[in-house]
């Protein structure tokens, strides 16, 4: 049962209604230190977020909005542009029969799509490579879903151990609810998994076998300039601000207007931690029961506000002082400017929506047109320019992704081959041809040998 924390309530006797929602600025933010939670005397691993769902929020804030859903949409579908593919025209025939039979053993598709979502979503995603009994060659190439990684404490000299992947929406009860992965080093996993597997020697100058594993994560950052165990996409600006609330707010004044019901007078922002307060300090733990709390709590606040207007009362609620010297209120009730009543806040929903599309790096002719009335729109050139300066951005990721790749390539001795992902270059009506695809790797990724492909086309 999901919890339903914002809502629209009418507030007798004022002819007026109050919007409940929970303040998406307190999604990142912890008033605690994170610490290894222990699973058992060999086993732990950090938090991600101080109760361990903090991409279950992300997600949760995502899916609750349409446009910022299409959005991250639209950027995992630009950088997986034409599909990741092995370049073998340079390969021998045996070389070229052998990525063929690991593409058709693998879900390659699925795979990158999935880790563009990954990336996009969380700026990190896990790649996790299988090899046979032997140890010489890769054979499976596998994606976990990154919301549901989680890593081992840092030993003393910074390395990460192993990733754990579970369904950490539900309580893990002991080790078996989890499946343990070693982990290559974060900073090179191509040197780490040769010494383990022998095939360079390691800090002893000795060359051998290290390790019995087959199975190995590979997990591939974003950089970002705060170095933490999980990173904070970039998009979390939006979250801290006030726009995605307020764009959550006119949606629910639209509907308020739509249902003939009394216009929005309060808005009413209340901290998840506000809620997990009430239910621990209740011992209240069955979701049913968690949510009638809820909805009397909200009948509290609403019997508070009807007497607002007629006598002087005052609202007590928690708070605390951040580092910064700013007070964070776990219940804030602002009071709604009425100017709009009636009105259809069209040029507030085209304010927000173009918010959100600059923070998302998404220009809103690309994924649909500005709400409003009066609508403006790009010629097809423009368009098409800003498709292509869409996809060259995603250059960087690429260059991050293809790390995976270049080592299950060197490791199963594909002399020749490198891993690419063209896309499609849209081309003028006045060009009378085709898209074309294009590539923009790097010459690591061809061992130095230049190609034809390797050009920047543009036809305009």
């Amino acid at each position: 049962m999901e919890l339903q924390f914002n809502s629209v309530e009418t507030i007798a006797n004022l002819n007026a209604s109050a919007a409940f929602q929970v303040d998406s600025g307190k999604v990142f933010k912890e008033d605690t230190d994170i610490v290894p939670v222990i699973i058992d005397e060999r086993l732990s691993y950090v938090p991600w977020g101080g109760d361990n769902a903090l991409p279950y929020n992300i997600l949760n804030l995502i899916e609750s909005d349409e446009t910022l859903s299409t959005c991250q949409q639209f950027n995992a579908e630009v950088c997986y542009g034409s599909g990741l593919r092995y370049n073998v025209d340079e390969s021998t025939k045996a070389v070229k029969q052998e990525v063929e039979d690991f593409l058709l053993d693998n879900a390659v598709a699925q795979y990158w799509l999935g880790v563009c979502h990954d990336f996009k979503h969380f700026a990190f995603c896990v790649s996790v490579i299988i090899l046979n009994a032997e140890g010489n060659k890769v054979v499976r190439l596998i994606r976990k879903e990154a919301c549901y990684c989680r890593l081992s404490p840092a030993e003393k000299d910074g390395s990460i151990k192993y990733l754990l992947y579970a369904n950490w929406r539900n309580v893990i009860a002991s080790r078996d609810d989890i499946e343990v992965i070693d982990l290559l080093d974060v900073n090179s996993p191509w040197r780490d998994l040769a010494i383990r597997m022998g095939k360079i020697a390691g800090d002893d100058g000795k060359t051998a076998i290290r390790t019995k594993s087959r199975k190995f994560a590979v997990l591939t950052r974003v950089p970002t300039p705060d170095s933490t165990y999980y990173p904070i996409p970039y998009y979390g600006s939006l979250f801290r601000g006030k726009w995605y609330n307020i764009k959550q707010l006119i949606g629910m004044a639209k509907e308020a207007k739509l249902k003939n019901i009394a216009p929005i007078k309060y808005q009413i922002e209340i901290s998840n931690k506000y809620w997990d307060s009430i239910f621990k300090s209740e011992g209240i733990t069955d979701r049913k029961e968690q949510q009638k709390r809820i909805v009397k709590e909200k009948q509290q606040i609403l019997d508070f506000l009807t007497g607002v207007e007629n006598a002087g009362k005052v609202w007590f609620s928690t708070f605390y002082v951040a580092p910064t010297g700013e007070v964070q209120h776990e219940v804030v009730i602002n009071k709604i400017d009425n100017d709009k009543e009636g009105g259809d806040w069209s040029t507030d929903i085209q304010e927000a929506v173009n918010m959100f599309c600059f923070t998302m790096r998404v220009h809103s002719n690309l994924v649909g047109s500005v709400p409003g009335k009066s609508q403006t729109n790009n010629s097809g050139s423009d368009k098409r320019e800003l498709y292509t300066i869409a996809h060259s951005l995603q250059k960087p990721y690429h260059d991050l992704l293809f790390t995976v790749h270049r080592m299950i390539i060197r490791f199963n001795g594909w002399k020749g081959a490198y891993p690419e992902c063209p896309f499609v270059q849209l081309s003028l009506l006045s060009d009378h041809v085709d898209a074309q695809e294009v590539t923009m790797e790097n010459d690591d990724d061809k061992d130095g040998k230049p190609s034809k492909d390797e050009v920047w086309k543009h036809n305009s």
